[in-house]
């Protein structure tokens, strides 16, 4: 099953004013060399045609829903076509909002289809494949571009414009697609489970990114506007000292999840111990996000936060998912990932 949302890969000119996202997922799906070949029976939907930066959570969380609804009817997986400018962030949220084995696959194009070179056929071809085969099975949501597969729990946008900006900095990719077989050398060890958001409930989450010298007046007047916030501090997860007040008082309010600015790496819980440090600042009551960067620890607090989640699952939840060891516990149901599966789904996506 595809699902065309736009983006880059569906883009054409038509006033000289550049491009914009007007084919449809037919459109792309009937562009892709060597597709009939595959043997693969593919079901098309037009969902939405929006570039990437406007994509909204609403728009994902409706994807999720019928994504969930055509796999429960007999599709072996779901690829999703869309702009590459919030690929990390969209495909971490079907990846908390997937609770099926089958595979959702999100991939794009970083040129566009009036480019010499366009990679759009390319990669939907590897994501179509990827989706339809067995392997692929109980890994969550992947990201498949330029034949590499990433958890999207991991994968970033790495470059503006090179064609191979997506990468996995803390793991590198999990599978290659080769010769139209998938080969993955490594499986994601759990998945973390997380209530559908109410369409009704728009939580406010704001991310700040600490930098040199920083103002706590621009602190204060972003949080108080806030239901939850994420800062993005130095390091390990350290802030300027007249940083510290502002945050303590804000995660007496709210919560307030501690990340790392730097593009690989986790924040750290008990190695500094200066007014600023992850230490003290967790002592304050914020709440430390381990390997999960800034852009994806928004949308999972978000995500919560739009599900209602009471205040004492927050830190839990982080705990799951910034950790690279599977929990001991959680109040929701996780997906624990074996890949020891007896049942093989016939291959159709």
């Amino acid at each position: 099953m595809v699902f065309g949302l736009g983006g880059t890969i569906a883009m054409t000119s038509g006033t000289g004013e550049g491009v914009s996202p007007t084919l449809s997922a037919h459109d792309l799906v009937n562009a892709v060399p060597g597709l009939a070949s595959t043997g693969i029976d593919i079901k098309v939907v037009d969902f939405r045609r929006r570039p990437g930066a406007s994509l909204t959570l609403t728009d994902i969380t409706a994807l999720a829903t019928a994504a969930a609804r055509e796999l429960a009817a007999g599709a072996a997986g779901i690829v999703v076509t869309q702009g590459t400018d919030t690929i990390e962030e969209t495909a971490y949220l079907l990846d908390l909002l997937h609770k099926r084995p089958e595979p959702v696959v999100v991939t794009g194009a970083m040129r566009n289809p009036t480019m010499a070179g366009a990679d759009g056929p390319a990669n939907l071809l590897a994501a179509i494949q990827t989706a339809a085969s067995p392997a692929a099975l109980d890994q969550g949501c992947l990201v498949v571009l330029a034949d590499e597969i990433h958890a999207a729990r991991w994968v970033a946008k790495t470059h503006s414009t090179n064609g191979a900006t997506f990468r996995s900095p803390d793991t590198g990719p999990i599978g290659y697609v080769m010769e139209g077989d998938v080969r993955l050398l490594a499986r994601v060890p759990y998945r973390l489970a997380t209530p559908i958001p109410s369409q009704a409930e728009r939580a406010r989450v704001g991310l700040y990114t600490v930098s040199l010298d920083d103002d706590p007046t621009l602190l204060d007047a972003i949080g108080q506007h806030c239901d939850g916030f994420v800062v993005a501090g130095f390091g390990v997860g350290h802030v300027p000292e007249p940083l510290v007040q502002p945050l303590t008082t804000l995660a007496a309010r709210i919560p307030v999840v501690l990340t790392s600015r730097t593009p690989a790496g986790p924040t750290l819980t008990r190695t500094y111990g200066f007014p600023g440090s992850e230490r003290d600042l967790l002592t304050r009551g914020l709440i430390p996000a381990g390997w999960l960067h800034p852009y994806k620890a928004r949308i999972l607090l978000r995500t919560l936060l739009a599900a209602q989640a009471k205040p004492q699952d927050i830190a839990p939840a982080f705990a799951v998912a910034g950790n690279l060891d599977e929990p001991a516990s959680w109040p929701w149901p996780t997906s624990t990932l074996t890949g020891d599966r007896t049942e093989e789904t016939a291959a159709h996506a």
